[in-house]
């Protein structure tokens, strides 16, 4: 088991794509297959997704520079495609801050995780 939980192994890389395929999913599917949300729930689902493929990006082996850099573009590419084109979505700049938050916490999360495995060798 502690094998296929290594940081850089297949596992890893495996999830951090299964994520990368749910975000595109969720980032650019159309208006009519949203669901209704009340107010808010959509950047916590920003949030969310963004923490999620920050902390797979670690996990698969992504440095956190390029991963930072290679996220927030991410982020901000899917507001400008939600914004010009006929999904019938809007561009948010609160969802792209709902992004990054996730990305920050992410990485955070990712960098104590690690921090207290070390420690605990």
């Amino acid at each position: 088991m502690r094998e296929a939980l290594r940081v850089h192994g297949a596992l890893a890389r495996g999830v951090f794509a299964v994520v990368v395929l749910v975000s595109l999913a969720v980032l650019f599917a159309p208006a009519s297959d949203v669901p209704a949300a009340p107010p808010g729930v959509d950047k916590v689902v920003h949030a969310s997704l963004f923490l999620a493929l920050a902390l797979s990006g670690r996990w698969a082996g992504v440095r956190l520079a390029p991963l930072v850099v290679l996220l927030g573009t991410y982020a901000a590419g899917s507001e400008v495609v939600q914004g010009l084109t006929p999904l019938n979505r809007t561009a948010s700049v609160a969802d792209w801050l709902a992004d990054m938050a996730g990305v920050l916490v992410g990485s955070t999360l990712w960098d104590l995780l690690r921090r207290r495995r070390l420690t605990a060798r």
